[in-house]
């Protein structure tokens, strides 16, 4: 049997809609949950890592001692054999891959939250990952930060407020810095706890408009399965 290990940075920002898909395939699910002190895995036995969201930056090794230790713990899975672990990184996961590999993370120009499109790249449209998809669709966003493309990696999407929404490193890493796996309870957990993230811009809704998105999330997990789907098959 497969095995998906994720790693979980705040208890608000569950992995949703992957382990429907998870284990929907088959796999059995393990997790690292730092806000709750479990140790990150000493074995490397499984066949994908998925690193979550948070509302921390990258750099804030100072305020969170498993900062550094799943950095430490990312590098030794990217050294392991190409062809063994896949990896997917989501928002602050993104952002932990794109540093891991070279990439800086800095602040974005501006704050996206919310229900926004984004625009698939030549690449990306041209690539197996994201063949006969729409050029644009409308996804889930909530990030101040975003991340230089590591040396190597495939631009894969852009969105007017972000231009680097998800990479691709050699057909074994994938990060997005949008979220397609969020379900409403999800967005409500966001909304109640990272409710001071919401400021007057113009890429940040207001919570009415962000709840009224209803019909979104079911093109979201099915696109979710669909790229999960494929990416496993790289």
């Amino acid at each position: 049997m497969k095995r998906l290990h994720y790693i979980q940075h705040v208890p608000f920002e569950t992995p949703g809609a992957i382990l429907d898909w998870a284990r929907s395939r088959g796999f059995e699910v393990s997790h690292t949950r730092v806000f709750l002190n479990e140790p990150f895995p000493s074995a490397l036995d499984f066949d994908l890592l998925v690193l979550m969201g948070g509302p921390m930056s990258v750099h804030d090794e100072g305020q969170y001692p498993w900062l550094p230790e799943e950095k430490i713990f990312l590098k030794n899975v990217l050294g392991e054999d190409e062809d063994r672990i896949k990896i997917i990184g989501i928002c602050l996961g993104a952002q932990l891959l794109a540093e891991a590999l070279g990439g800086e993370v800095y602040p974005n120009r501006y704050k996206e939250i919310g229900w926004f499109p984004i625009e698939l790249t030549k690449a990306a449209r041209a690539h197996l990952l994201f063949r006969d998809w729409p050029p644009n669709f409308t996804v889930f966003h909530w990030h101040g930060e975003t991340f230089s493309l590591p040396k190597g990696a495939l631009r894969l999407a852009r969105s007017e407020a972000c231009e680097n929404q998800a990479f691709l490193y050699k057909e074994r890493v994938l990060g997005l810095q949008f979220h397609f796996e969020v379900t409403p309870e999800i967005v409500a957990a966001l909304l109640e706890e990272s409710a001071s993230d919401i400021v007057p811009g113009p890429y940040v809704q207001d919570p009415e408009a962000i709840k009224g998105q209803a019909e979104l999330y079911e093109f979201c997990h099915e696109r979710l399965f669909r790229l999960l789907d494929t990416f496993i098959r790289l």
